[in-house]
């Protein structure tokens, strides 16, 4: 197959509304899992072809990332292709064994097409080679270790999730950055930890990847007692399920597909943006120019109609050239932004 034609048939052409029907149409069930792996990739390119070919044939959903530096992947798997697909990644030799992180909560409608992207990295974290040593990572807890080392007094523990995941769910006594990106958050987490070098720090997020570099990034800059939690919330919560071990998570444990959300506990720790009440569900801004990501009640979403402001509200209501025109104008505006805050970064 010539190069020419593997860009053209190696990606989805459908919209997004034909593959929201396709997936309601279907009548099989569907497993959801993530993966990760720190490895090197020669050719990024090439491998993520190859994978796209493998998992499409095995009509595979997904979100996956490939960069030098390895795999980052959220699937979901139909359930009748679920050995072939474990038959397939033990044909890989950089994937066998590979451990995966299956969701709690699962309605089968968590990715909707399959889409890989080759990266500069498989999480944006704005390091160079010369901030850590992905060699030399802290020690993998499981949950039993995890709850034991939580409550002992030294222990500092942090949540590396951004700051609307941790706000629906959390460790408690857990210190919650307030970045918006990974990027954001390991100069922040560094500063707050500073003096604390010899304490124990223990470490979590969504299924570990995050951890796995910050505890790098963190054994590079002096601290001796660093710890991660083994396969993120996603594990833990596997963990106290199937083990009985007594679950000391409170909430839902954003994830990074279609649910926005499991929940790891009965406990609803957050608030709707709007009205104040108890809620914690995430909904995207029904206004394409705006998309803002927010907590909404069902009472706030009827009455506001899924916006999150009266102005993005009138704005849903205008004929779709004039809405057309105003995205035009916001998304000329977000990229004058990145561009200032690229350049203001390299300096």
């Amino acid at each position: 197959m010539s190069s020419k034609t593997s860009k053209v048939i190696l990606y989805n052409k459908l919209d997004r509304d034909t593959l929201i029907q396709h997936l309601n149409e279907e009548s099989f069930s569907r497993k959801t899992l993530s993966f990760y792996k720190y490895m090197e990739i020669q050719i990024p390119q090439d491998f993520r072809d190859k994978l796209f070919r493998a998992f499409d044939t095995l009509n595979c959903f997904g979100r996956i990332y490939i960069a030098r530096e390895g795999i980052n992947a959220q699937m979901s798997i139909p359930g009748h292709n679920w050995s072939s697909f474990l038959e397939l990644l033990q044909q890989w030799e950089d994937l066998k064994n590979i451990p995966l992180k299956i969701a709690i909560e699962d309605n089968g409608k968590s990715f909707f097409k399959l889409s890989i992207k080759v990266r500069k990295q498989i999480v944006a974290d704005g390091l160079t080679m010369n901030d850590y040593d992905v060699t030399n990572v802290g020690k993998h807890l499981d949950a039993n270790s995890w709850n034991d080392l939580l409550i002992n007094e030294e222990s500092i523990v942090v949540d590396m999730r951004n700051h609307y995941e941790s706000e629906i769910g959390h460790f408690e006594g857990s210190i919650l950055p307030q970045s918006e990106t990974f990027r954001e958050e390991l100069p922040e987490v560094l500063s707050l930890l500073k003096g604390k070098e010899n304490n124990p720090v223990l470490l979590y997020c969504t299924g570990g990847i995050r951890c796995e570099k910050t505890s790098a990034f963190l054994k590079h800059h002096g601290f001796h007692d660093v710890n991660q939690l083994h396969g993120g919330i996603i594990d833990y919560a596997r963990q106290v399920n199937e083990k009985g071990i007594e679950n000391k998570f409170r909430g839902k444990n954003f994830v990074f597909d279609e649910r926005l959300g499991e929940s790891i506990s009965q406990d609803v720790i957050s608030n709707c943006h709007q009205c104040g009440e108890p809620n914690d569900t995430h909904v995207n801004c029904a206004n394409q120019g705006c998309n803002l990501l927010f907590i909404q009640c069902k009472d706030c979403q009827n009455k506001m109609a899924q916006t999150c402001s009266n102005e993005c509200q009138k704005i849903i209501n205008l004929p779709e050239d004039e809405q057309a025109v105003i995205r035009r104008k916001k998304g000329l505006e977000k990229k004058a932004k990145r561009h200032y805050r690229s350049n203001l970064f390299k300096k």
